[in-house]
């Protein structure tokens, strides 16, 4: 007897496996979580130098591509052949592409090299400033502050009851947890010097791979298109490229605006605590423009400290020094933010704050950094999906008509939207049926 293949069996055979297997999985997620999270953390780690270089290359794809447009190209076209075949052509622009890549590099590794050059002396002479006079800027600190005390008797009598108050629990905590706990916060400090070297070996092999990555860029965005459309079908693959376009060029937009911005406001401090006189301009400069990347918290991330350090000098150059960042910030977020910026997140202040708060409370630094723009491609998407469910009920996209509403049904704004059921039914072809006459007007 003939057997005969049936391709329901074939389907049926894989929906009860991947329902199986949905199943062991979330068996698995429940009561093995910790082993699944090891696991992954592990899988992160061993993968870091390919995320770094990722990262390294998708970071420099926009100083790759105005370097080749800009510069190689047309050096090519007005020193190169006139007449080529393809095969030249692609030759061509493979070496176009090598001289590109080569330059951004080198661009790159030369305005690192310049930085660090400039800074990091600047830096360790303010350090070791810091640590050597340490002892001045305490005495100098409480000699300030007992004169300032002298003068306010309440005052004095209010920090002197605060002091007695904490004095206390501080010497108890440091008996307790800190003095028995020295040889785990040494092991803690061991392990962090080890992180930091893992993490700059990382970095370097990252960087070696970003050259490959840019290097076959196009190649890589070719085989996941073809990949996207291989998956969807062809409507369904042309938006999720959109969709993955919009991502791309709002998490550009944003961060290399506000790494830009970051800079911007770095210098501009550093030439007004300059003229002002405060003490360690550069260390200063440096907390507030490299704090100024994280959105909303990084002026005051970055300026609480600074002004303390300030204060252990000259408490009027903090006095100034304050005076100083909240003037700057307010130029960076109604003036030079918004013109580098723009509407690159489309975000209001909540929940710029919002965003801020879930990455940063989730993942630390990186989270406030990107958590603005990963929150603003979520928030697009639920737009979208909003506005597309609007659209299909025949109600208003727009928020305005919705801010007073009270019922869709007795609201005059919405009398275009909400018609009657047989008003809306269309006739024959789509077109509306007519109302029925009486039967003396149809004779």
């Amino acid at each position: 007897m003939k057997f005969k293949f049936d391709k329901k069996y074939l389907y049926w055979g894989i929906t009860a496996f991947l329902v199986i297997a949905a199943g062991i999985l979330f068996y698995y997620v429940v009561f093995h979580s910790k082993n699944l999270s090891d696991r992954l953390g592990a899988f992160v780690n061993i993968s870091m130098p390919i995320i770094d270089g990722f990262v390294l290359a998708y970071l420099m794809t926009p100083l790759l591509n105005k370097i080749e447009s800009c510069i190689i190209k047309p050096l090519y076209g007005k020193f190169g052949p006139k007449e080529t075949t393809p095969e030249k052509e692609r030759k061509i622009s493979r070496r176009m592409r090598g001289l590109s890549v080569l330059a951004t590099i080198v661009l790159v590794l030369v305005i690192l090299y310049e930085f660090f050059g400039l800074i990091i002396p600047e830096l360790v002479r303010s350090i070791q400033s810091i640590i050597f006079q340490f002892p001045t800027y305490i005495n100098n600190l409480s000699n300030w502050a007992l004169g300032l005390m002298k003068n306010n008797p309440d005052l004095e009598a209010t920090v002197n009851s605060m002091f007695d108050q904490y004095s206390s629990k501080i010497l108890s905590y440091l008996n307790s947890n800190l003095l028995p706990n020295v040889q785990n916060l040494i092991k803690t400090l061991s392990s962090s010097v080890i992180g930091v070297v893992k993490a700059l070996w990382n970095f370097v092999i990252g960087f070696i791979i970003s050259i490959y990555v840019l290097s076959s860029k196009e190649k890589f965005a070719g085989q996941a298109k073809k990949i996207t459309y291989a998956l969807f079908d062809r409507k369904t693959g042309n938006e999720v490229i959109s969709n993955f376009r919009f991502i791309h060029s709002t998490f550009i937009g944003f961060i290399g605006g506000k790494i830009v911005d970051s800079i911007i406001i770095g210098i501009i401090c550093f030439i007004c605590t300059t003229i002002i006189g405060t003490p360690y301009a550069i260390l200063v400069s440096v907390i507030v423009g490299v704090t100024n990347v994280i959105p909303f918290f990084g002026p005051w991330i970055g300026g609480v400290p600074s002004a303390l350090l300030v204060l252990m000098v000259d408490p009027i150059q903090a006095l100034y020094f304050i005076i100083l960042i909240l003037v700057i910030q307010q130029f960076d977020g109604n003036i030079l933010g918004p013109k580098i910026l723009g509407e690159s997140t489309g975000l209001s202040g909540f929940w710029v704050i919002f965003a801020i708060t879930i990455f940063g409370g989730l993942f630390g630094v990186l989270g406030m950094v990107v958590g603005v723009p990963i929150f603003a491609v979520f928030y697009a998407g639920v737009k979208a999906l909003v506005n597309r469910f609007l659209a299909r009920k025949g109600l208003p996209t727009s928020t305005a008509p919705y801010l007073t509403v009270g019922s869709i049904d007795d609201d005059c704004r919405f009398c275009e939207y909400v018609r009657p059921e047989k008003e809306k039914q269309p006739g024959r072809f789509g077109r509306k049926k007519e109302p029925d006459q009486p039967k003396e007007e149809q004779r």
